[in-house]
């Protein structure tokens, strides 16, 4: 195999035209130099180089390699450019894993921001799966998720973690409820009750569960949408009543009324997750310092309870 320092002796040789000016070029000595084109020749079994007076020329195969040491010496450049540009955030790409409800008011204001600051970066943006929410993180297909994390849920060694917010569930219920004039609802007052499930199975299911538990009953699914617009029409229709997220209801139907629930009140969190070493990246930083800016917002400030 040719080596490349080498290679890019002879080109010096070539164009400087003596090997004591490629040695003054290059910072070596005469001697040094000659021993490169001695183990360059070896290595390509032929002769590179021949004595013209004082000077010498490249052979046909000396030309050849040189003509390919100026396209290596090329490639580095543009490797180097790339490469800087790459660290500096100019150019890349990035792959970015999200739940619905964050998609509008997380991720589309914090896109946003990162197109302007980051023109050149291209992000790839996919919906998570909700039951696996950062396994696309963990086997490396994504470099960031914006997910729900249970309590259990443990990230491990070699990712980053970053809190977005907490998003607690409200009370959805028909106009002219018994209980929507009250301004805030005691859980175990929805207990009797026929209920629109909004969640799919997973970490957005289990604060409804587990707060109804610690209220002392367990909600009486008889309606399942796992679509916010569509469970509020049935709350709308008077077909039963649900706990969402705010985040979730910043579209709010006008057959409905939003009241805060406590005792307990449900909360979902949050949260990015990202490779460590992903977090090299310029843009990534910037990305994740957008959405914190976003959830700080307060993008729960959307729907009026009335």
């Amino acid at each position: 195999m040719l080596d490349v320092r080498r290679l890019q002796v002879l080109r010096a040789v070539v164009t400087s035209g003596t090997v004591t000016a490629a040695a003054a070029h290059l910072g070596y000595t005469p001697s040094a130099v000659s021993q490169q084109m001695a183990a360059l020749e070896k290595q390509a079994g032929t002769a590179l180089l021949e004595r013209v007076g004082r000077g010498v020329r490249p052979t046909a195969a000396g030309l050849l390699l040189t003509e390919h040491a100026a396209l290596i010496s090329s490639a580095v450049a543009q490797a180097e450019t790339a490469l800087a540009d790459l660290r500096a955030g100019r150019i890349g790409s990035l792959s970015v894993r999200y739940f619905a409800t964050a998609g509008s008011t997380l991720v589309a204001p914090a896109l946003a921001r990162l197109r302007a600051e980051h023109p050149g970066v291209r992000v790839d943006l996919e919906l998570a799966d909700p039951e696996d929410p950062f396994q696309e993180v963990v086997r490396g297909r994504a470099d960031l998720a914006v997910v729900v994390l249970r309590a259990r849920d443990r990230v491990g060694d070699g990712f980053r973690l970053v809190h977005l917010l907490d998003d607690p569930y409200a009370a959805v219920l028909p106009l002219g409820h018994p209980l929507a004039d009250k301004e805030v609802i005691d859980l175990n007052e929805l207990s009797g009750e026929q209920w629109v499930g909004s969640e799919p199975p997973g970490p957005c299911l289990e604060p409804v569960i587990d707060s109804c538990a610690a209220a002392g009953f367990s909600p009486d699914f008889v309606i399942q949408s796992e679509d916010y617009a569509t469970a509020q029409g049935f709350v709308a229709a008077g077909l039963g009543v649900g706990l969402m997220p705010r985040l979730g209801l910043r579209g709010r139907h006008p057959g409905v009324v939003i009241r805060p629930v406590r005792n307990p009140e449900p909360v979902r969190v949050i949260s990015a997750v990202a490779r460590e070493t992903a977090l090299d990246q310029p843009a990534l930083r910037g990305l994740l310092t957008a959405l914190q800016d976003a959830a700080a917002t307060d993008p729960l400030d959307g729907p009026s309870a009335d």
